[in-house]
């Protein structure tokens, strides 16, 4: 996917970041003013920073949509917005193919797997009745990541990237017929369980981000700190092992790492596609293609992007919500085809 010339091609500058700083900063503010309620920017700054203050609530009701429902949805569309947007940059660069992200591998199939049956059975852990739902994605995306290895190990014991690409876009074929075929049984949540199947942040809670703040400190701290090893392998597996790096143990640490975090994401707002497809390619537009640059630019702009798309989500035909997926595959197959067109005739 990449050269080692093009590797070295700077476009970061320190403004680049304040940029994307203040962009998803005003872009956070804008998603809580606006909705079937509006809320004047003085309002939302000033319930925000006394919540930061641990000033108690007035109680008014202005008050209470900005803390207890817009506030809490903001916060967990940024954070897996990042995280989506990061993984999808992070499996771009290991696998060298622009059509990578973290559903590639079958572990976002794999995940929503496992918290469609926990939501059609009811599957609750004592004391926290949201967690049942959260463990079983997460052993349902660990469970997905093995097979897919051994399978892809079966048939190429170096675990080559089409091998991998190849059995994930098959697993995900087959996990998305028996979601469906389980949506179609459980007749008492077909409902809920079709919208949140195409992504859905409704209803969610400060715990919830919090757990999404955890797993992208975490995780994202891992794929940030291989930076470096994803630089290598951009430049090709072979050149990577020259230069001293373990490739299986990176691969491994990296498919891992992702599955996590998805895994984490698919459980809060499910399936959303096209956010870890297409805005790693924005990201590179902007900062090149490092990945000490990239990664953190797909941050923002993954945060960025799904924040808009959630409002637009909530906004366009209020008071009527549509799944913030429809939203994200409808732009982003739009913008995937042009990025793929401009990135092929300038080749």
């Amino acid at each position: 996917m990449l050269d080692s010339r093009q590797l070295k091609r700077e476009r970061f500058t320190p403004l680049t970041y304040l940029f994307l700083t203040v962009a998803l900063l005003f872009t956070m503010i804008l998603c809580i003013c606006v909705g079937s309620v509006s809320i004047s920017f003085s309002d939302t700054i000033t319930a925000v920073w006394n919540a930061i203050r641990g000033v108690p609530a007035s109680g008014s009701i202005t008050g209470n949509i900005i803390l207890n429902v817009r506030l809490p949805r903001v916060l967990c569309v940024t954070l897996a917005g990042a995280a989506l947007s990061l993984c999808g940059a992070a499996m771009q660069g290991l696998l060298r193919n622009p059509l990578a992200d973290g559903s590639t591998m079958g572990v976002s199939s794999g995940a929503a797997l496992g918290a469609v049956i926990a939501m059609a059975a009811g599957f609750t852990l004592p004391g926290f009745s949201y967690g049942g739902i959260m463990v079983t994605a997460m052993a349902f995306a660990f469970g997905s990541l093995i097979l897919i290895l051994s399978l892809a190990y079966s048939l190429d014991h170096s675990l080559s990237t089409n091998s991998i690409i190849l059995i994930g876009v098959i697993f995900t074929m087959f996990i998305s017929s028996i979601i469906s075929l389980i949506i179609t049984f459980a007749s008492d949540h077909t409902r809920s369980l079709s919208f949140w199947t195409l992504g859905s942040f409704s209803g969610v809670n400060y715990d919830q981000a919090k757990l999404l703040f955890i797993a992208l400190v975490i995780c994202g701290g891992i794929l940030i700190r291989l930076s470096s090893e994803l630089n290598a392998f951009a430049i090709g597996e072979d050149n990577a092992r020259h230069i001293g790096v373990n490739v299986k143990r990176v691969k491994l640490i990296v498919l891992i790492t992702v599955s996590v975090l998805i895994g984490v994401c698919v459980s809060i707002s499910g399936t959303i596609s096209f956010v870890g497809l297409v805005m790693p390619h924005i990201a590179r537009m902007l900062v090149g293609p490092n990945h000490k640059r990239l990664l953190p630019a797909s941050l923002f702009s993954g945060a960025i992007f799904l924040l808009l798309a959630d409002l637009a989500a909530r906004t366009i035909l209020s008071p009527i919500e549509l799944s913030i997926g429809v939203v994200t595959s409808l732009v982003g197959a739009v913008a995937f085809v042009v990025i793929f067109y401009r990135t092929r005739k300038r080749g």
